[in-house]
């Protein structure tokens, strides 16, 4: 075990390194750091310490996060910037051959400067309280989607708008970033995290770094 630990720190990157494996409508998710009230109950209401969902996308030459956040709404943020403050980010990519990167980031760019669905999050929250989950089950149709997105939900309708559909049988506005985290449709390309060492109580498999099948 300690043998597999030292070879998998082996395999975390930096930013600056993780740039070169990193593309266009690839999927950025970020662990829980610290502890607050939205995070904790994002964490405990999906079982995932997996709190938030982003996008890559490659802007003039420059490395860009497009998400939606609390507080802020849709915005678009140079990775290299929220690495300084987020010790680990994992970068997913579907799978299939067919997905369109300039049509997931043309969907993700659509929630910039647009306000924070706040009340999707509420909705897809409610699932999860105690006596009100016999009743509320989450809805298949995307169609009931609605127009402002959080962070996940904000993925999800991006990728399929790329073809790709990131848990099936799921709409965008119940999918939690812990959903995507878990997906069958997505595979890991690589873990970026600061250079300083990483907190003890992060499991192991969110440092090993996965070499693409096929060159960025």
């Amino acid at each position: 075990m300690k043998a597999q630990r030292s070879q998998r720190s082996k395999k975390r990157l930096p930013c600056k390194a993780a740039r070169g494996l990193i593309r266009s409508g690839d999927v950025l998710l970020f662990p829980r750091r610290g502890s607050d009230l939205v995070s904790d109950a994002i964490a405990v209401a999906g079982r995932s310490e997996i709190i938030h969902a982003g996008m890559a996308a490659w802007i003039n030459r420059r490395l860009y996060c497009l998400e939606t956040v609390q507080w802020h709404g849709g915005r678009k943020i140079l990775l290299s910037r929220y690495a300084k403050k987020q010790p680990v980010i994992i970068v997913k990519r579907p799978k299939s051959s067919r997905y369109s990167t300039r049509r997931a980031v043309a969907e993700m760019k659509k929630i910039v400067g647009k306000p924070y669905g706040w009340s999707a999050l509420w909705r897809a929250s409610w699932v999860h309280l105690p006596i009100i989950r016999w009743f509320v089950r989450p809805s298949h149709n995307d169609a009931e989607n609605g127009d402002l997105p959080y962070c996940s939900m904000a993925v999800s309708r991006a990728l399929r708008a790329g073809g790709v559909d990131p848990v099936e049988r799921l709409a965008d506005g119940w999918t939690e970033p812990g959903n995507l985290d878990q997906s069958a449709a997505l595979r890991d390309v690589c873990v970026v995290q600061l250079p300083a060492e990483l907190p003890a109580e992060l499991p192991a498999a969110w440092v090993e770094l996965y070499t693409p099948e096929v060159n960025p």
